[in-house]
């Protein structure tokens, strides 16, 4: 799907990851991101060090290389937004999903806009629900 420019779109913790963790997706993500304004549920940056966290558990990961990926991540213009926690908590028991990835769906969903995400079962879902994936080219 491609967005015009300054267009909204919801932007999960897995992209996020991508980029500031240097994944072989980072370069389209950055390229089709440019021009555009990401929003998230105000719970991105706690699924972004949830990430950091798990990385450095499985010794992807320093400490020092930890703080430099979330430095990267605070210096990306993402708008933290709310949104109805108990709908979300609904939509995460309903669709067998992470609270995390129900926020953003929920929140993708009331906002008619479209998901970036590299996370598998949370685009099956957004696919189940209407709600349309914004697809990036690897």
């Amino acid at each position: 799907m491609s967005v015009e420019p300054g267009a909204l779109v919801v932007v999960d913790a897995s992209a996020v990851l991508a980029v500031v963790l240097s994944e072989p997706e980072r370069a389209g993500l950055i390229a089709a991101t440019e021009g555009v304004l990401l929003v998230a549920p105000g719970s991105l940056p706690w699924g972004v060090g949830d990430g950091l966290v798990a990385a450095m558990r499985r010794r992807r990961l320093d400490l020092n290389a930890a703080m430099q990926a979330w430095e990267a991540f605070d210096a990306i213009p993402v708008q933290l937004v709310d949104i109805g926690l108990r709908a979300a908590l609904q939509l995460a028991l309903e669709r067998g999903l992470y609270a995390y990835d129900a926020y953003v769906l929920k929140l993708a969903q009331e906002r008619r806009l479209p998901l970036l995400t590299l996370d598998q079962p949370l685009q099956r879902a957004a696919r189940a629900m209407g709600v349309a994936l914004w697809e990036v080219e690897r």
